[in-house]
This record gives structure tokens, C-alpha cells and sequence, in this order.
């Protein structure tokens, strides 16, 4: 691959179970992976295990978009919380194997909320399973709210994004928290709350809670897909050798 090329980024998407299954995906994820230099390849979620490891020999970077709220009875985390909208079993156990085999490859991985939240729990986060329930009193994140994220010095995300605090667009419910070694925590809002997290030693391992697609292409939001493209355009030249 030259550097012209542009870095073949996966993205995966939603399964949508009304009537007849249906693959969907948010158009932005794909504009903003274009945008930043990447050639986005969406991925639907096939339940045959080697399309998975047949696909990531294709790709250099992965995009884990938002979803829906996760069945936490399945993942032994207790029972699902009542106001869950809960992702469809075929695509929640899909995207677990992915995450998995992605940073079991060491591929360039962005986590965009669900997103996030796959990285965290293949790690052993914990959940929130609904706020501001769990938080009483904490600021609102679901419904696009915006709110500051304050980024930690030091790190890979602060790097990408070229600022200490960041606006961003906010949709969800769920949140995790008990981030275990040796992934850290990047991001917080003023309250303390875990909006980004990422894996030092790893080329590109970053999850946000919030939507960076929904965001500026031109400003930091944008900068933080033009990294995860960097990333993926070495990682295919150090495959080469």
C-alpha cells in the first residue's frame, strides 16, 4: 500500500428485526471516515464466526458506531435494566466476537458509544445501567445534549484531538465505569463520569461516549477520525513488511 491509498476502515451497524432483519447504518460514519482519508467498509453482522477473521484481513482499522443498550443478563452483569432498548442478540454477541479479534489483531479501533462500551466491557468494565438513576442528581447524556468532556493530559485521545475540554453531543443512558488496568480513563465530564477510555501500548484503542460523527468535521471531532486513519494507514504499511 502506498500513502495514497486510503486505509480500508470497517464499520459496523445496526440490526434492525421489525418484520425481516435489516442492516442499517448512520450515513455520518461513513461520511467522517471519508472525509479523514479512510475508504469506510460497512459490515453487517453474520452469525458464521470466519467472516469475521476473513474480513479483518481486509481492513486496517475498525469503527465501533452507536447502538442500542446492552443485554447485561447475558453478559453476567445482572438483569437488564426495564428502560433498555436491547440490541438484538445476534449483533450484541457479533460485535463482541469482533471487538475481541480487532484487539486481539492489534488493528486501529475507534469506539463511538455502544462502541465504547464494547471495548470497556471485553476488558471487565462494569455498567450503569441507567442514568441519572444510578447517578441521582447527574447531568443529562441522553436526547443529543451537549456538554464539555474534559480530556486527560498524557493521552492518545488529547493527542488526536489537539484540546484539553471538548463540546460534544451526548445519547445515552448506559455508562460504564471500573475501567480495569491496563486500559485508562481519557475523558470525563465535569461530574466525574467516564466519557472515554483508551489502551496505552495499543497503535489506536480509544472509546467515546459521545457521537464525534454528529460533530464539526472540521474541528477536533474530525481530527479524532483523521487519527484513527494515521493509525490504520501504518499499521497496513507495517503489514507489508
Amino acid at each position: 500500500m502506498n500513502q495514497e491509498t486510503r486505509p480500508a476502515i470497517a464499520v459496523n451497524g445496526l440490526l434492525l428485526t421489525e418484520k425481516k432483519q435489516r442492516f442499517a447504518l448512520d450515513m455520518r460514519y461513513s461520511e467522517a471516515v471519508w472525509q479523514a482519508g479512510g475508504l469506510p467498509i460497512p459490515i453487517p453482522p453474520l452469525a458464521d464466526p470466519s467472516y469475521v477473521e476473513q474480513l479483518l484481513d481486509l481492513v486496517q482499522g475498525v469503527v465501533l458506531t452507536g447502538g442500542d443498550d446492552f443485554d447485561t443478563e447475558r453478559l453476567g452483569l445482572g438483569p437488564t435494566h426495564p428502560a433498555a432498548d436491547v440490541t438484538p442478540t445476534a449483533k450484541q454477541d457479533f460485535d463482541m466476537d469482533l471487538t475481541a479479534k480487532v484487539l486481539d489483531r492489534g488493528l486501529p479501533v475507534l469506539g463511538v458509544c455502544y462502541g465504547m462500551q464494547l471495548l470497556g466491557l471485553h476488558a471487565g468494565a462494569q455498567m450503569l445501567q441507567h442514568l441519572p438513576e444510578d447517578i441521582p442528581g447527574c447531568q443529562e447524556h441522553s436526547g443529543g445534549i451537549e456538554h464539555p468532556v474534559l480530556l486527560q493530559s498524557g493521552t492518545k485521545l488529547r493527542q488526536a484531538m489537539g484540546v484539553s475540554s471538548v463540546p460534544v453531543v451526548s445519547r445515552h443512558h448506559q455508562a460504564l465505569h471500573q475501567i480495569p488496568s491496563p486500559w485508562t480513563v481519557c475523558g470525563q465530564d465535569e461530574e466525574g463520569l467516564v466519557e472515554a477510555i483508551e489502551l496505552p501500548g495499543h497503535a489506536f484503542a480509544i472509546g467515546v461516549q459521545w457521537h464525534p460523527e454528529a460533530s464539526d468535521p472540521e474541528g477536533p471531532h474530525g481530527l479524532l477520525f483523521r487519527a484513527l486513519t494515521d493509525a490504520a494507514r501504518g499499521y497496513a504499511l507495517s503489514s507489508a513488511h
